[in-house]
């Protein structure tokens, strides 16, 4: 059996790679990545790019199941292309099975919405490709959160629009989870949501981030303007403060706001507390 890795020279991709190659047993692993040389080993690396759809047609040949992970491209309608792009590649490959990585809380939505290019996929998906996917939603990364706190470090405040829960999850148990449904059977036409073992409120954050940067944090909810307003003054592109204003609607909309038993379903191990994923981080 080939298992295939669509996205593999990036920080999730190689997470994916490692697992796999403690749990794959005899199956290969296929890394596919516009980068190949980044990709690790023991994954044979193939050339591969999402903004070039035959060039995965050939990276995805002769695999049996694959992954595709998202680029990272914020740009609104991009993603949505590439991830599409992406699945017709695989189905024109004949790939056996189909795993996608979306996000928790997609439903419909329309660009510029951030959650767009998920709802887009799913639905492109499940339509083409019959029964031979499975679909699994992450959470919120514990690793971002922490690049988030690190710009708020210094004026001692995490900022978001309105209260909200969220259940944060490491990429090392998401990468878990997704060799482990590639690895075993039963997962046609399921939804997981890959999620923390807590929804934690914009208070029980900062108190844990805090705690490890040994530094005082406190979570202040404020008009989109205003936080438009200062992302603009410290020179972001607009397109990337739009994004973060998406996501932070769906915070307060409750979209993460999820905790279910999947990990460790697909994994065999518990979701990780946010204290103990982020640690050293600061």
């Amino acid at each position: 059996m080939k298992i295939g890795v669509s996205g593999a020279s990036g920080q999730l991709g190689k997470v994916v790679i490692a697992e796999l190659a403690s749990r794959a047993g005899e199956a290969s692993i296929v890394g596919i990545s516009r980068t190949p040389d980044a990709v690790p080993s023991p994954a044979e690396p193939r050339s591969g790019d999402q903004d070039a759809p035959q060039s995965l047609v050939s990276a995805y040949a002769g695999l049996d199941r694959l992954i595709i992970i998202p680029g990272p491209d914020l740009m609104p309608g991009v993603r949505a292309r590439q991830i599409v792009a992406a699945i017709d590649a695989a189905i024109a490959a004949d790939v056996g099975h189909i795993c996608l990585l979306s996000a928790a809380g997609t439903r419909e939505k329309s660009e510029p919405a951030i959650g767009a290019a998920y709802w887009i996929a799913e639905q492109h998906l499940i339509r083409q490709a019959r029964n031979k996917w499975t679909i699994l939603r992450m959470n919120f990364f514990s690793e971002t959160l922490v690049e988030e706190a690190r710009m708020g470090l210094g004026m001692g405040m995490l900022t978001g629009l309105g209260e909200n829960r969220v259940s944060y999850v490491s990429r090392n148990d998401v990468g878990a989870a997704i060799a482990g449904a590639l690895t075993s059977e039963g997962h046609s036409g399921a939804i997981y949501n890959l999620t923390g073992p807590v929804a934690l409120t914009g208070a029980e954050r900062v108190d844990i981030l805090a705690a490890a940067a040994g530094k005082p944090l406190a979570f202040m909810a404020m008009p989109e303007d205003m936080l438009r307003g200062g992302m603009e003054s410290a020179g972001i592109p607009g397109f990337i403060i739009d994004a973060v204003i998406s996501m932070q609607h769906s915070f307060v909309d409750g979209a993460y706001d999820i905790v279910t038993g999947d990990i460790e379903k697909l994994s065999g191990k518990s979701p990780t507390p946010l204290a103990a994923a982020i640690a050293g981080a600061f």
